[in-house]
């Protein structure tokens, strides 16, 4: 090996996923020219200095480059270099302004300076005492964050999420690590139990060890909540287990046993089979049928009852319309019951019949509150009712210092009536915190299209609801006249049916099926339609108005792929910064992928990039009703949003939707996902791909069972059957009292 000493002019490529850089180095040994470097590096920043241990390489295609083995870090031994050094945003709070103002006054003593004595720093002109006191904080944060990577590499494991381990831990990480690495994958987001478990190997700790037993147990039934189920049952826990964790039976159940004792975990009969909950899904599930309970179990008041007698009719001379009769019996319903639910198709008139509903409570002089799960739901809700409607988020009023929701059982919502759009999507977490703050006195309606997706959460809160039998559906069929002139209507009801869309007719139409067989050329004509063609035929603006709405992730008509191509057609000359193995830039179109309520954005919320501050460490990024400057450390929460899945389109609407059908989505391709994707569009819809994949998706009507036991406890809790039986284990009863979860949860 040889050694090569140098600056690091700039960063070509870095991936943080494995570390791996290509960068440009300046050398005194080679004062010509600017050399290649490529390797892992646990930290990089333009401007440092570096000792690199490695050999030269000739790559075909790129030329010379010296391949890194091992690096040391050293500082700068110029003037110059420290300025580069200090200004290349190594530490937040310095750009190369300001790190040449203090390299001009400090000279070669700077580095003592930030190290030693960074008071000295207020005699520098433009930073007072609070940039002080940041750049110290950098400085240590950049030092420790090197550290714990450092640490990390010296182990075989990823750097990606080395600064939320130290934001998480701070100078305690390496002792942590040390002694329990399966922390990580409970207390930091993107580190799973496999990351852990690496971590854990290479550490040397014993595969029998209990903290990875019960860290293996709490990730199977995480990743199975993940796929929407509640539970497991015992045999499908403990398979799972041993195919991850190897271990003998007597293992895995040695960690169930414990689990249960910590209260972690929740072991109960179902039809004479053992479920084994995590517990706040256990603890959801029970919540939202002791909720319903008493809902249902409350009389709707004598005077609202003599109310409903001949207000439909005058409502509709208000109105100015006239109500098919499955409208009218659901506003009936609506005043008459505590709880119900209103479903039904695109054009069946769900909307008309809510603000029906909505105009009579408001003559009765209650108090009416709108949500639903998302921000685009929430103001679609807002636009079509001319009420105002709110992100369950929002309405539950959470708050980050308390990291939980303000509205509850003790400080429920003010309202008579609390009606939630887009119920589909709701999960059984969400559904359990909602239903705490929702007043006995209330009146809950429910709205939505039990033909759609499930939650991308744990549960089927509205098909489970439904099953249960004991809340009023009232589900609208007729589609309405203009509707019917709607060639995304009529086929989203004939997909539904099993039946194969229209796809060729009048050239007004706004419903197409463009057939393509090669995966390469659907996405290149797909880009096509996003970049030119839309937006030249019908006006339509590239990112705000057109969706590609995919099946599935990857492959080349995956939405990892549409993102790579339509980021270069749609925005190629921005500025930007990687992060994640993705290049983000300003001006992109990115997705939250987490609920963040530090930032108060949520799963499947959308924005635009409009700044990247290399200096702050901060990316800004323009969202529908807010804006919101990010820490680069928690980019790893956003991917590029020009090509989503149909799941993360739940619940918005697009005026163009774009849907590429190939038999290579095979697992993917059933009927509830193209209803619903078709369903996202409110102006035009064109499919790309073959009719064989589109035949597939419609015959393919096999709904996926989520394991889940709510409909069974609604019907059990309305027999009457209360009481928590002495032993989950002997006795079959089910727990309907008030349940809280321990105060650390």
């Amino acid at each position: 090996m040889e050694t090569l000493t140098g600056i690091l002019e700039r960063i070509v490529f870095e991936n943080p996923e494995t570390g791996y850089t290509i960068g440009r180095l300046t050398s005194r040994d080679y004062p010509t020219e600017l050399i290649t470097v490529v390797g892992n590096f646990a930290s990089a920043n333009a401007g440092e200095s570096l000792a690199l241990k490695g050999w030269w390489v000739n790559n075909p295609q790129y030329g010379q480059q010296f391949k890194i083995e091992t690096y040391e870090t050293v500082l700068p031994a110029t003037i110059v270099g420290l300025r580069k050094y200090l200004g290349s945003g190594l530490i937040k709070g310095i750009g190369p302004v300001m790190a040449a103002r203090i390299v001009n006054h400090f000279g070669m003593d700077t580095m003592d300076v930030i190290e030693k004595t960074p008071q000295k720093l207020n005699a520098v002109p433009g930073i007072g005492r609070k940039r002080v006191d940041m750049i110290k904080k950098a400085w240590e944060a950049q030092r420790e964050i090197k550290n714990v990577m450092l640490f990390l590499q010296s182990n075989n494991v990823s750097t990606t999420y080395s600064v939320k381990i130290y934001k998480t831990y701070e100078s305690e990480s390496i002792s942590i690590v040390r002694e329990n690495p399966y922390r990580l994958a409970d207390d930091i987001y993107g580190i799973g139990f496999k990351t852990a478990d690496t971590i854990a190997q290479n550490l040397g700790i014993d595969k029998e060890s209990p903290h990875r037993v019960t860290a293996g147990i709490k990730y199977v039934l995480g990743q199975k909540a993940d796929d929407g189920h509640v539970f497991l049952y015992r045999g499908q826990l403990i398979g799972a287990c041993q195919e991850i964790l190897e271990l003998p039976l007597n293992a895995i159940e040695a960690g169930m046993t414990e689990l249960i004792g910590k209260e972690e975990i929740v072991a109960e009969d179902v039809d004479g089979e053992v479920a084994v909950y995590l517990v706040p899904f256990y603890y959801a599930e029970v919540g939202v049928t002791n909720a319903f309970s008493r809902l249902l179990k409350t009389e709707t008041p004598a005077a609202q009852l003599q109310f409903v007698a001949g207000s439909i009719d005058l409502l509709e001379k208000q109105m100015g319309i006239h109500f098919a009769a499955n409208q009218r019996a659901a506003i009936r319903t609506a005043l008459e019951s505590r709880v119900m639910i209103l479903t039904g198709g695109p054009g069946t008139g769900k909307t008309t019949t809510t603000i029906g509903m909505i105009r009579l409570f408001e003559a009765l002089e209650k108090r009416v509150m709108l949500a639903a799960p998302t921000g685009r739901a929430a103001k679609r809700l807002s636009e079509t009712t001319g009420r105002e409607a709110k992100t369950i988020h929002r309405l539950l009023e959470f708050s980050p210092q308390d990291n939980g929701f303000k509205r509850n059982w003790d400080n429920p919502l003010e309202a008579d009536v609390v009606i939630i759009d887009e119920m589909s999507m709701v999960d059984l977490v969400l559904m359990n915190s909602l239903m705490k703050a929702v007043p006995r006195h209330a009146t809950l309606i429910m709205v939505g299209d039990v033909d759609q997706l499930p939650s991308v959460g744990a549960g089927n809160v509205l098909k489970d609801l439904i099953a249960s039998e004991q809340i009023t559906v009232v589900k609208l069929t007729e589609i309405f006249r203009q509707a019917q002139q709607s060639l995304i209507v009529t086929n989203a009801h004939r997909i539904n049916r099993g039946d194969f869309p229209q796809i060729t007719g009048t050239p007004d139409r706004n419903f197409f099926f463009i057939e393509e067989e090669e995966p390469e050329q659907v996405a290149d004509l797909i880009c096509d339609l996003v970049h030119k063609r839309l937006p030249k035929h019908y006006g339509y603006h590239p990112m705000d108005d057109i969706q590609v709405l995919c099946p599935m992730r990857r492959g080349t008509v995956g939405s990892e792929n549409f993102n790579k191509q339509l980021q270069a057609v749609l925005n190629p000359d921005s500025t930007g910064t990687i992060r994640g193995g993705r290049n983000f830039r300003v001006g992109d179109k990115v997705m939250q992928v987490r609920n963040n309520y530090d930032y108060e954005v949520f799963n499947g919320d959308i924005g635009r990039i409009t700044d990247v501050d290399a200096i702050e460490k901060q990316v800004t990024i323009q969202f529908p009703e807010k804006v919101v400057a990010y820490d680069m450390a928690d980019m790893n929460e956003l991917v590029l949003a020009y090509g989503i899945t149909v799941h993360k389109a739940q619940g918005s609407e697009y005026p163009a939707v774009v849907v590429p059908l190939m038999t290579q989505h095979y697992l993917m391709l059933q009927r509830n996902l193209l209803y619903t994707a078709i369903t996202r569009a409110k102006e035009l819809v064109v499919l790309v791909g073959t009719k064989k994949a589109l035949g597939i998706a419609i015959r393919s009507n096999k709904v996926v069972e989520r394991n889940s036991y709510l409909a069974e406890r609604v019907q059990a809790a309305m027999r009457q059957k209360v009481g928590r039986p002495e032993s989950r284990r002997e006795e079959g009863g089910w727990l309907f009292t008030e349940p809280e979860p321990p105060s650390q949860r």
